[in-house]
């Protein structure tokens, strides 16, 4: 038996419950890779897994994580499309072990070939919160030119993707966020940044075609009324009652991000074109996940956190 370094949940809850230890090595069945992991991103989607808010995903013990970039150690049967030695990205399945490992599986058909131009570290912050920003903005709410966008939560992890791909497609940009980061969003190429701890974003914004509520709450109930007649409202946190669409003439959507090579592929192209950037808030190492898993959970971040995994 083969071991390799982990991060586990063996009993759900706080950042104390992930566990660095020893755990085997896992072997790709037909049409997986076995990914060496370079770096893995850091997902609020993570610590959720970890306290056990999110339901459907495998049971404990866990490797937890989302988010994979490597290089494909091996590959299992039917697998024409890489072979080892490859730099990769993806999204890892949410009910097989994750990526806070030195070795992941994971399906082919939802891996792309890494930018070139970034190295694993950036990398690794692409896809579950790229594929976030691209499938609620193009997918979802079918963003064209010409269109204005309200994102809020622009700094963050899905945030500062949709700020740079709303504005490659040509729409006007409107993020909300706190002081510390109205020049980074601004820097990203919103056209309008409002600080949401001094200002009230409804009381400046009208007549929007797109709401991407990545926040929820009380930043969703006030964002109706923004929205002009026919818009429509994306948000990764959740909807509220159809009534809502009639009172107001709008439209509700729920993101569920889903795996798309595609779209990553597409996504990788930008990056190499200087139209996208990711954008890496700290480095942890694998070792130092609870660390991560505190930093994330406490901090209002410009981009994502990475586990670096190997060099």
């Amino acid at each position: 038996m083969t071991l390799m370094k982990a991060v586990r949940i063996h009993s759900y809850g706080g950042p104390d419950v992930l566990v660095h230890e020893d755990v085997q090595k896992p072997e790709p069945a037909q049409g997986e890779l076995l990914v060496a992991v370079h770096a893995a991103g850091v997902n609020p989607f993570d610590w959720k897994v970890r306290t056990g808010s999110v339901k459907g995903v495998r049971r404990l013990p866990l490797i937890p994580g989302w988010d994979v970039a490597g290089t494909v150690e091996s590959v299992g049967a039917e697998v024409s499309r890489f072979k080892p030695g490859d730099a990769v990205f993806g999204l890892l399945s949410v009910v097989k072990d994750g990526a806070y490992a030195e070795y992941a599986v994971a399906k082919a058909k939802n891996m792309a070939f890494k930018p070139r131009s970034i190295d694993f570290i950036h990398t690794a912050v692409l896809p579950v919160s790229a594929l976030a920003a691209w499938q609620s903005l193009f997918d979802l709410a079918d963003l064209s030119s010409g269109q204005t966008v309200l994102i809020h939560g622009a700094s963050g992890g899905v945030g500062h993707y949709a700020v740079q791909l709303a504005k490659w497609k040509g729409a006007r940009v409107i993020g909300t966020t706190s002081g510390g980061s109205i020049d980074f969003v601004r820097d990203l190429g919103a056209d309008e940044v409002i600080d949401f701890r001094n200002v009230r974003f409804d009381d400046r914004v009208r007549d929007a075609d797109v709401v991407l509520d990545l926040i929820g709450g009380e930043t969703q109930k006030r964002s109706w009324q923004v929205l002009r007649k026919g818009g429509i409202l994306v948000s990764s946190v959740e909807i509220t009652s159809p009534d809502t669409d009639a009172r107001y003439d709008v439209r509700q959507k729920l993101l569920m991000v889903h795996p798309s090579a595609d779209e990553l592929t597409r996504i990788a192209a930008l990056i190499d074109e200087g139209k996208l950037r990711p954008v890496v808030s700290r480095v942890f190492s694998l070792a130092d996940a609870r660390k991560a898993h505190e930093f994330i959970q406490s901090t209002d971040m410009q981009g994502k956190a990475v586990l670096k995994i190997r060099d």
